[in-house]
């Protein structure tokens, strides 16, 4: 068992990872600056595990604050949520991304290093390989020139977590390069809760199925796959958390700096996930296309064999069964976590519910 703090732990992906960790037996303090998210997330992984987490209201470049919970907490290791990850704020925000992103990571190795903390995993993106050579992508492709700053932001705390663990054999560092998260918990307590209107594809579908958004926009129907739609590599958030306690364990007693994509190993095309989603939620979702959205490539998506060989991790969850998850979220949760559902939600989640071994 081990004592995780999970930074970025009420976004997305943080909270069902912090289901994942605490189904797994570990304790986990999660902090959290709830700048593109919401406390109310960790009241409902309580919900689902029983098991309160402990949170802490701050901000990753807060230097103090984090010797603060290095100081009162027996860490074991991190896991490095915390960031802004819009692709298209990210072009208009530059700094932001660079301060946030970059930044706020220099400011946590510094503290880890000084608490005596050497663990980390990272959340990255595929989005630092740039426009791959060729697909599917494995991890001895060369980081190429991400399209944005956002994908820039990644591949150069990339390179400072590397920098780290070649200047110190304590350090034991994963670099997770995941693709497109997509799914919510089972419960539908748990879900992805844009602020505003989305950046992403399938939370922008579920927001006009819910009425939330009067029609899809599709940014270009003319790149050169096999309907002129881009192709995108979607994972469950389920198996991306799980994903994330598999490296945990396999860096327990090494050193070093470990890289592995966390993918389904198979593409879909917008127009694709469109009609999977159409079928899940029994309804059409209208729809335009748009001109190409700067910053986007064509065609994504990983070979995960590397992390299904030294993990013995992969994707279980199918195309269909993602979209059935993200639909049953944004049905019961129209407004996401703004609505209190919580009660009536509650009563209808199996207490031994757990991320399923196949789907």
């Amino acid at each position: 068992m081990q004592r995780i703090l999970i930074t970025g732990g009420a976004g997305y992906i943080g909270s069902h990872a912090a289901v994942v960790m605490l189904e797994a037996g570990h304790e986990i303090i999660v902090l959290d600056n709830l700048c593109n998210s919401s406390q109310e997330s960790l009241r409902r992984v309580e919900l689902i595990t029983g098991h309160r987490p402990q949170f802490v209201y701050g901000d990753i470049r807060d230097a103090e604050m984090l010797k603060r919970i290095f100081a009162a907490q027996k860490i074991d290791s991190v896991m490095h949520f915390a960031g802004l990850k819009a692709v298209s704020e990210s072009l208009s925000c530059p700094l932001e991304y660079y301060d946030n992103n970059v930044g706020g990571t220099v400011t946590l190795c510094r503290v880890m290093a000084e608490s005596g903390v050497h663990c980390l995993v990272f959340s990255s993106s595929a989005t630092v390989y740039g426009v791959p050579p060729s697909v599917p992508i494995k991890e001895d492709f060369p980081a190429g020139e991400p399209a944005n700053p956002y994908g820039r932001s990644k591949l150069m705390v990339e390179k400072v977590l590397t920098d780290l663990a070649e200047s110190d054999p304590r350090w034991s560092v994963a670099l997770l390069r995941y693709f497109n998260p997509v799914g919510a918990h089972p419960s539908a307590l748990l879900g992805e809760d844009p602020d505003g209107i989305p950046n992403n594809l399938v939370p922008f579908i579920s927001q006009v199925a819910v009425g939330r958004l009067p029609k899809l926009s599709i940014f270009g129907n003319d790149y050169p796959t096999r309907d002129g739609t881009g192709v995108r590599d979607y994972i469950h958030v389920l198996d991306l958390a799980k994903g994330h306690l598999a490296a945990l364990m396999a860096m327990s007693g090494k050193s070093g700096v470990f890289t592995w994509n966390l993918g389904t190993g198979r593409g879909y095309t917008v127009l694709e996930t469109l009609r999977a989603f159409e079928k899940a939620a029994g309804k059409a979702v209208p729809y335009e296309i748009v001109h190409r959205r700067p910053g986007d490539i064509a065609e994504c998506w990983a070979d995960p064999e590397k992390a299904q060989r030294d993990l013995d991790w992969k994707a279980d969850y199918g195309l269909e069964e993602m979209m059935q998850d993200v639909w049953r979220w944004q049905s019961m949760n129209p407004y996401g976590y703004h609505a209190k559902r919580v009660a009536s939600q509650a009563k209808r989640v199996n207490r031994s519910l757990t991320v399923p071994e196949s789907a």
